[in-house]
């Protein structure tokens, strides 16, 4: 799949926008601040509904307007699709072929991105939460079904939380409704846990022999889901609820007391493993740089697999961040058959064929025109 057409008005910076890409290498160059960065959000906004860079969708509304529109139509095997989204301060109205979707679950996955931004370089060294919003956006993508279970678990686990405080601050004494509540978030969270795991399996399956290449065959990748609750992949969904079940027995006098929900699946975390040394602790920062472009260029194979189209890539100001052996790397994996776009301040010192038969624009100020 690939977008032919991108339409922004009062996104950002940019006041209104029309452009026109190849299914090929796009490259956006420009100094910084200047809109570079915004160009390659809003493709992914379009995609997924929200920001890469920001949780408060406001931000992404020009200043002093009421809402920011972005359209685009990306050209899939079956044909052209029509998308748009509406973001007001009221919330976003999201169309799939000029039909209004009810849910933003069934918006997301009609159209696919990996994006590959300095930041994502923390995947590895940063926090656990990083690493779950990774996991979950993915997923994301190829599952509306995990979509609707993560809101739905999300809502499970504000009111859980909401009535553990209840009872901490002695406003409830009955922990039947405890219980009841309880009981859903399981429901919810075995199911989450079990296609984490499912997940994981088939990134690194793509991501090891990836990983090989990158590193000259000098390492080998292993990639691991790490549960806050005590259950193993090899688990069916009865045998997890038994044990997150208990789990939640034990804890239950301890939960009241702090307040909060002290497990799930908004706890857990996924290790990586270079030649079975943890990556995070003990990795260089080479390794570290490797094993985060094994899993994007992974991510790449894993939706095209589930999908049988390949996504659309986003590299944001992130080639500068790489050497030129993973530098080339990156580029000759994506050579002809996943659009990209490439957001830098110059190309100078990137000496590579996908690069020298891209379509290049320049962004001054908000105003983007293509180089001919």
């Amino acid at each position: 799949m690939y977008i032919e057409h991108l339409g922004l008005k009062n996104y950002r910076n940019y006041e209104e926008l029309t452009i026109n890409f190849e299914n090929k290498v796009n490259v956006i160059l420009g100094e910084n601040a200047q809109g570079k960065t915004n160009v390659m959000e809003s493709i992914y906004v379009l995609a997924m509904a929200k920001s890469h860079r920001t949780s408060n969708d406001k931000e992404l509304i020009r200043w002093d307007e009421e809402y920011a529109t972005i359209e685009g139509r990306v050209k899939k095997s079956h044909g052209p699709l029509p998308m748009q989204l509406i973001i007001s301060k009221k919330g976003k109205k999201a169309k799939c072929n000029h039909l209004e979707q009810q849910k933003l679950s069934q918006y997301v996955g009609n159209m696919n991105v990996v994006m590959f931004a300095p930041e994502d370089l923390t995947l590895v060294k940063g926090s656990p939460q990083v690493r779950r919003r990774f996991i979950d956006m993915e997923i994301g993508q190829v599952s509306p079904i995990y979509l609707h279970e993560m809101g739905q678990y999300q809502k499970i686990l504000q009111q859980r939380n909401h009535y553990l405080k209840m009872l901490q601050i002695k406003k409830q004494s009955d922990e039947t409704m405890l219980d009841i509540l309880t009981e859903q978030f399981i429901d919810k969270a075995v199911r989450i846990v079990a296609k984490r795991y499912e997940f994981l399996r088939m990134l690194q399956k793509w991501a090891i022999p990836i990983h090989s290449g990158i590193s000259r065959g000098l390492e080998t990748l292993k990639i691991e889901y790490k549960p806050s609750v005590d259950v193993s992949e090899d688990q069916d969904l009865s045998k997890m609820v038994e044990v997150f079940t208990h789990k939640f027995d034990k804890i239950k006098t301890r939960e009241i007391e702090r307040g909060t929900t002290l497990f799930g699946p908004h706890r857990d975390d996924m290790l990586f493993f270079v030649n079975g040394r943890d990556v995070q602790t003990f990795g260089s920062q080479g390794q570290q740089r490797t094993t985060a472009l094994s899993v994007k260029l992974a991510e790449i194979e894993l939706i095209h697999s589930e999908i049988g189209e390949y996504p659309i890539l986003l590299l944001d100001d992130v080639l500068s961040e790489l050497d030129d052996y993973r530098q080339s790397h990156l580029l000759n994996t994506i050579q002809g058959k996943v659009q990209t776009f490439v957001t830098t301040t110059n190309v100078d010192g990137i000496d590579h064929q996908t690069l020298k038969e891209a379509s290049t624009f320049t962004v001054d100020s908000g105003t983007i025109k293509q180089i001919l």
